[in-house]
């Protein structure tokens, strides 16, 4: 019995909690409902300490109720897993979903380890990603005010053509306009009003997050993302917050998988049919080339915040090395194509770093990755738009 696990399976919603225990030897599931709060929670630990056969392992899909669950149980001595709820195994003719089935089905599946658990983030981590997630809304949200706006003078034969939208001249321009019955210029007033907002609100939103960019844990990590082209402040700092270590990811095709950029795949006897991938990440499309985005200020000013090179292969006085060359080599001095291109430095050319690219190296010399195991080099010669993988994992130690 030294050995033995009870397996528990919980399905958790806002107000209430259904526990399904499932003892070590044992077919029979003992069933029960409680209240989501704090107090029922540690009810719950005391009761599963005291029924369950050895060590407890509890488990319940990741959803809207966050990781409270997940920290409270832990703190009081339990292991508790967040599983993925779309890798979950399903019976195509299973058509009844009640809350004691998902809590006993998550027990069982858990017993025959056919879950498949997610990186639960730290609270400072979950922290910084809510606040970028938070500008990716204001973002959104100052499109959605800006062609609001734009379509209601476009219904009323009003565009402006003395030069590009949503520069200060525009919003003179905009500002200027007078309708001529009351409940359009209503409209109008509220319209820019909307976009004013926004427009505050992302700025405020920017200038925090380019204050975090600056502090520990996260200055090393954004500042050498910052030195490839297409990424800046905000977009380096979302990459480090969505994947707050790309470590985790035992394979490249579990990273692939989290960004959404593995197409579908429907093959059929001698015909197969391919789809388009799902991004998950919209954040990171930029950086990855799959779009056009606008280019960062020019990289001395790029790289004055980053950190500085480190390594006994940095030569900052070759005349023919670029910077992006320079952090490469730093970051990994054992990867390909991180020699200079001097004779001194065995005549190899400098890679093409024109966007993000997880490319191919063998390990470095102290093993340990650049960001937080994540080596941002070149692999083969690729177009800049495409996004290759690591063929090898890379291991961290801590």
């Amino acid at each position: 019995m030294g050995n033995a696990i009870t397996h528990v399976g919980l399905d958790v919603h806002k107000s209430s909690i259904s526990a399904a225990l499932l003892a070590s030897g044992s077919t029979q599931v003992v069933e029960w409902k409680l209240a989501n709060e704090p107090g029922e929670v540690r009810r719950l630990v005391r009761r599963l300490k005291r029924e369950g056969q050895g060590e407890v392992l509890c488990a319940y899909e990741a959803g809207p109720c966050g990781y409270e669950l997940q920290r409270q149980m832990a703190k009081e001595g339990v292991q508790c897993l967040v599983v993925a709820p779309s890798l979950i195994p399903r019976k195509p003719g299973d058509r009844i979903k009640t809350d004691r089935r998902d809590a006993r089905k998550l027990a069982e599946l858990l017993r025959a380890g056919m879950l498949t658990e997610v990186c639960p983030p730290t609270p400072s981590e979950e922290a910084v990603r809510s606040l970028c997630r938070a500008r990716e809304d204001a973002r959104i949200d100052l499109m959605r005010a800006r062609h609001r706006l734009s379509k209601m003078l476009l219904r009323r034969g009003l565009h402006f053509s003395q030069g590009k939208a949503w520069t200060d001249k525009h919003r003179a321009w905009l500002w200027s306009l007078v309708l001529d019955h009351p409940a359009e210029k209503a409209v109008l007033d509220d319209y820019l009003l909307a976009v004013d907002q926004v427009t505050e609100r992302l700025k405020s939103l920017d200038r925090q997050l380019s204050d975090l960019a600056g502090q520990e844990p996260h200055r090393e990590r954004v500042g050498w993302l910052r030195c490839f082209r297409g990424i800046d402040t905000v977009t380096a700092l979302s990459i480090v917050a969505e994947l707050y270590g790309v470590e985790r990811f035992a394979r490249p095709r579990s990273l692939m998988a989290y960004l959404g950029l593995v197409p579908s795949e429907l093959k059929w006897r001698e015909s197969a049919a391919r789809g388009d991938h799902q991004d998950r990440q919209p954040t990171l499309a930029p950086a990855a080339g799959r779009s056009s985005p606008p280019l960062p200020p020019p990289a001395s000013r790029r790289h004055h915040s980053s950190p500085p090179a480190r390594g006994p292969t940095r030569r900052r006085d070759c005349p023919g090395r670029s910077r992006s060359a320079a952090a490469l080599s730093t970051l990994y001095p054992s990867s390909p194509g991180s020699r200079c291109p001097c004779p001194e430095g065995g005549g190899r050319l400098r890679p093409r770093v024109d966007g993000l690219r997880l490319g191919h190296a063998p390990a470095s010399r102290n093993g340990l990755g650049p960001i937080g195991g994540c080596i941002l080099g070149p692999s083969e010669v690729q177009p800049a738009n495409e996004l290759d993988l690591w063929r090898e994992p890379v291991s961290v130690d801590g």
